[in-house]
C-alpha cells in the first residue's frame, strides 16, 4: 500500500518528536526512493531480490530455508522471488544431493553483473536519503540505528 505524501509543516505536535513517528517517516521516504530506483532500473526487481542476491554473494550456495533465514524474507515469498529471479538467469536452483526435497540456490555470472548494477543505484539511493547529512553525522545515524536493531 502506497504511504501519501506527508505535508511538512503539518504534523501535530503530539507526534512530531516521537522517535517511532520519525522513523516511521523516514522509512516511508527512503522505501520511496528505493522503489523509485528499482522501478527506473526496468528489470521489474525490488529490495528482496536485491537482498537475496547479496546473501548469495556473499555467503554463496544456499538453500532456499537458509535464505529465508538470513534476509528476514518470508518462505513462501521466498520461493516466489527466487522463481522471479531464475526465470530472468539470475539464480540457479539444483536438488542438494544430500538431501533430495532441498534446493540449492546459486547466483549466476548475469546475476552477479545485475547485483553490481543495483548497487549502483542502492549507493545513489543511500547518498539521497542521507544528503541532508554531512559525513559525520551519516557515521554516527548509521552507528545509532544499527544499535536500535541489536
Amino acid at each position: 500500500m502506497p504511504v501519501p505524501p506527508h505535508r511538512p509543516g503539518r504534523t501535530p505536535d503530539r507526534l512530531k518528536d516521537r522517535p517511532t513517528w520519525l522513523i516511521s517517516r523516514a522509512y516511508a521516504r527512503s522505501a520511496a526512493l528505493l522503489a523509485a530506483g528499482f522501478e527506473a532500473d526496468g528489470k521489474g526487481l525490488r529490495g528482496y531480490h536485491y537482498r537475496l542476491l547479496v546473501t548469495l554473494e556473499q555467503w554463496g550456495p544456499s538453500s532456499q530455508a537458509d535464505l529465508g533465514r538470513d534476509t528476514g524474507i518470508d518462505r513462501s515469498d521466498v520461493t516466489a522471488a527466487l522463481t522471479e529471479l531464475e526465470s530472468l538467469g539470475l539464480v540457479e536452483r539444483r536438488v542438494d544431493p544430500d538431501h533430495k526435497r532441498r534446493n540449492i540456490v546459486t547466483l549466476t555470472p548475469q546475476g552477479l553483473d545485475t547485483l553490481l548494477a543495483l548497487d549502483v543505484m542502492v549507493d545513489r539511493t543511500q547518498e539521497a536519503v542521507l544528503a541532508p547529512l554531512t559525513a559525520a553525522q551519516r557515521r554516527q545515524f548509521v552507528d545509532l540505528m544499527s544499535r536500535l536493531l541489536d
